[in-house]
């Protein structure tokens, strides 16, 4: 999942604009189509937020903060169910040729387009596909997930189309010009009204699980063109066919969502409105808020947590939240460091070219005493020992960590302070005859805004040189900025060893690949010189293309995807760490195992499904209705 810096700024300036010095009214209440979500008996969710929505362009977007807004707002062509079954949307039905390169949609009769107040403004239709793959593939729009198109589903002529216009707008950086492509081109078709095919340039048995990402949510044509660039500035220039409405947006101040009374599937939406509101201190406060009946989630923090439960009062309502599977985290070797002379960056370079050396630093790492920082509990739960989360992808129920390659990696700690000692000794050897001074500054920057990461940080460092000696390795713990991490120091190469995180696009192995690749701005793997770093680069390269060119065995597919992962934990390019910990410990009116689900995309966020209940669940309800929910996803 990728972000833009560039676009992220432009919607704040844009914000400021739109907002500052303004007077915002309520919503209106005189109108009513709406007014069942505003009735005395409606069912009202409440929640309080700290991050800003920065982008409501639900094309252009790839932030989860932003996505949480259109995940509710806008339906996608297939829905998902609690289980993770993927289940009919905007589409009641599809096909696909035999080599699965073309995919035939129908589009539901009684889906429509209606504005912030809920009025009608147009039929879906087919048309409105093809518009979104326009959008998406013009590089003028600068979208962050146009590489949807051409990454693991690879639709026709989209990534051409998409370079071609990169170089309308920068001629400067093409040797030659590419070929001209119309937006015509791109394999996206309405054959009628009703009727959308999409044509890959290769098979994609997984193509549905593409399909509910941002990039291929429809658009409507004519009111984009009718509003240009005002297109998602606020919530008055959006149109909704999803199961609510933002009826009202005011950043920093209060989000509104409204059932939408024109919706196709308005029986399984059971929450009439959503109020969220925003509080910097929302963390530090949601406890007493929920207590007081204001709102109805409240996160538990760890450093209250046996506090809260030892509370007779207030114990009962605590339980866990579901793990989160669709991220994965891990810590990132940097091959390339283009930090400050005073860390030393051509001393790391040679060292990080070491695989003794990343590999008596992964042996000195005790995952689960960082991890207990977040789960005080039980974080052993938290912890993976592949770059794939076990849970994350399976092949007729036979999980992607099972598979040979991966399955005895999967079952191993990579914590041994044995081993250290041994990697310490061979690496030093080498590490002298190829120059290497001592300590090694190891820069290891962190997110200041992220509970807990300073905390880990500072207890990595700890473990890192107690195992290794201060006389062979410094590891220097630095804060990041709290608004630009991701640009200021991953994507610009400024760390030597970090902890990074990946979220998984779509339903296959081929996804979890992504930030290994040359373009993925993680470690810069492919930019080291050393021989040894280039062939274990070459041996992943050659494993991922063989996997991927798999169409008709899903099951080789997978082993040999397997397989590549293999090489990048063998030979330490990364530290594999943990899946998310979900919100962690929360007190909440809504049982997450009725709402959508699934280990990927954008299903988790929405409220569609949810029933508002009168009280939060215990720990034991929870634990019993986790087990029930797991064992129905098994089947």
């Amino acid at each position: 999942m990728k972000n833009s810096f560039k676009r992220i700024f432009t919607f704040i300036i844009s914000f400021s604009i739109l907002f500052t010095g303004c007077s915002y009214k309520l919503p209106d209440l005189e109108n009513h189509t709406l007014d069942d979500a505003y009735r005395e008996d409606a069912k009202v969710y409440r929640t309080l937020y700290s991050s800003e929505v920065v982008n409501l362009n639900y094309l252009v977007t790839s932030s989860s903060v932003d996505t949480a807004i259109c995940a509710n707002v806008i339906d996608a062509l297939v829905d998902y169910d609690e289980y993770g079954n993927i289940i009919p949307g905007l589409a009641e039905s599809w096909e696909s040729n035999e080599d699965m390169t073309k995919w035939i949609f129908h589009l539901r009769d009684d889906i429509s387009w209606v504005d912030y107040n809920g009025n009608f403004y147009a039929k879906v239709t087919a048309d409105d596909f093809v518009a979104a793959a326009e959008y998406v593939n013009n590089a003028a729009n600068e979208t962050d997930c146009q590489y949807m198109y051409s990454t693991g589903s690879v639709v026709v002529k989209a990534q051409e189309y998409y370079e071609y216009t990169t170089y309308l707008l920068n001629p400067e950086l093409f040797e030659d010009p590419p070929e001209e492509v119309k937006a015509s081109e791109i394999g996206v078709t309405a054959l009628d009204d009703k009727t959308l095919m999409y044509e890959l340039e290769k098979p994609c048995p997984f193509f549905l699980s593409v399909l509910s990402y941002t990039t291929y949510l429809p658009i409507c044509r004519s009111y984009l063109k009718k509003v240009g660039n005002m297109f998602a500035r606020n919530n008055k220039n959006l149109l909704y066919n999803g199961a609510y409405i933002l009826h009202y947006f005011q950043p920093l101040e209060k989000q509104v969502l409204v059932k939408n009374p024109s919706y196709w599937d308005r029986d399984n939406v059971h929450i009439d409105r959503v109020e969220n509101y925003y509080d910097v201190d929302a963390e530090a406060i949601s406890v007493e808020r929920y207590l007081e009946g204001s709102i109805d989630k409240a996160v538990v923090k760890t450093s209250r947590l046996e506090e809260y439960l030892e509370n007779s009062k207030i114990g009962g309502e605590i339980h866990h939240s579901r793990q989160d599977t669709s991220f994965s985290y891990f810590y990132c070797f940097n091959f390339n460091p283009q930090f400050d002379e005073k860390y030393e960056p051509e001393n790391w370079a040679k060292a990080v070219a070491n695989e003794n050396f990343r590999k008596a630093i992964m042996a000195s790492i005790d995952r689960v005493k960082l991890l207990s920082i977040y789960e005080p509990y039980s974080p052993e739960s938290l912890l993976t020992n592949t770059v794939t989360p076990p849970g994350a992808v399976a092949d007729n129920g036979k999980d992607f960590t099972a598979f040979n390659g991966l399955y005895n990696i999967s079952q191993t700690d990579s914590f041994n302070l044995t081993l250290v000692k041994a990697y310490r000794l061979t690496a030093k050897y080498e590490l002298i005859e190829a120059g290497v001074t001592f300590p090694i500054k190891m820069l290891m920057p962190y997110n200041p805004s992220t509970q807990g990461w300073k905390e880990e940080a500072l207890l990595l460092e700890q473990q890192i040189e107690n195992a290794l000696g201060r006389n062979f390795i410094d590891v220097i713990v630095a804060a990041g900025s709290d608004t630009g991490v991701l640009l200021s120091v991953r994507r610009s190469g400024k760390y030597a060893f970090m902890k990074c995180r990946w979220g998984a696009d779509y339903a296959d192995p081929q996804t979890w690949t992504e930030p290994f690749e040359d373009d993925g701005e993680y470690m810069f793997w492919h930019m080291c010189q050393d021989e040894s770093v280039k062939k274990t680069h070459d041996e992943w390269r050659e494993k991922v293309d063989k996997a991927a060119a798999i169409t008709t065995d899903n099951t080789a597919r997978f082993q040999a995807f397997a397989e590549a992962e293999e090489v990048v934990i063998r030979h330490a390019i990364v530290v594999p760490f943990s899946i998310m910990l979900g919100d962690g410990y929360v007190m909440s009116r809504l049982n997450e195992f009725e709402g959508e689900y699934s280990s990927y995309g954008m299903a988790r966020q929405r409220f569609k499904r949810y029933i508002l209940h009168d009280s939060s669940m215990s720990m034991e309800e929870y634990d019993k209705a986790y087990e029930e929910w797991a064992e129905k996803v098994m089947e």
